[in-house]
């Protein structure tokens, strides 16, 4: 596997909750490419539970989104502006937030103009597929990234 850079170290203002390793409250992330798919892995804890020893659905929601929007970044030489157009979750199996670590793998499943489709798996430390997203992104051109004041 091969460490993605996080290009928006630095940038002002730069705070994501997921990916910021300076956030105080954040999940702190890092993302790897394997293959085709992007990957990260995180330890959770009581902090993030929803009901007792159980993931948060909000937390897993945040994981997923976060791996989508990676997922597009890895596929680019360049940094993009990137915005979540629709976000599906599967919850079919409780997180536990004893688990040591999770496992979190995405992949673009397909493209039409600049919009992206990506599918989200969420493993628990068994190996147990639990929840399964997809997410569509926006990937807006440098001129509209600019008119919006992303850049």
């Amino acid at each position: 596997m091969e460490k993605i850079k996080n290009t928006y170290l630095g940038k002002e203002g730069y705070n994501c909750f997921a990916c910021c390793p300076t956030n105080p409250i954040g999940l702190h992330l890092e993302f790897y490419k394997d293959g085709d798919e992007v990957v990260t892995t995180w330890q959770p804890s009581e902090n993030y539970q929803g009901w007792v020893n159980t993931l948060h659905g909000g937390i897993i929601a945040t994981l997923i989104d976060e791996v989508s929007a990676w997922a597009i970044n890895a596929a680019f030489d360049v940094p993009v502006v990137t915005v979540t157009s629709r976000l599906e979750i599967k919850y079919k199996k409780p997180v536990s937030t004893l688990d040591r670590q999770i496992t979190v793998r995405g992949h673009i499943e397909s493209v039409m103009r600049n919009f992206y489709t990506i599918k989200v798996q969420l493993f628990n430390e068994k190996g147990e597929v639990c929840n399964e997203g997809t997410a569509v992104y926006y990937v807006m051109t440098e001129e509209e990234a600019h008119k919006k004041g992303f850049c």
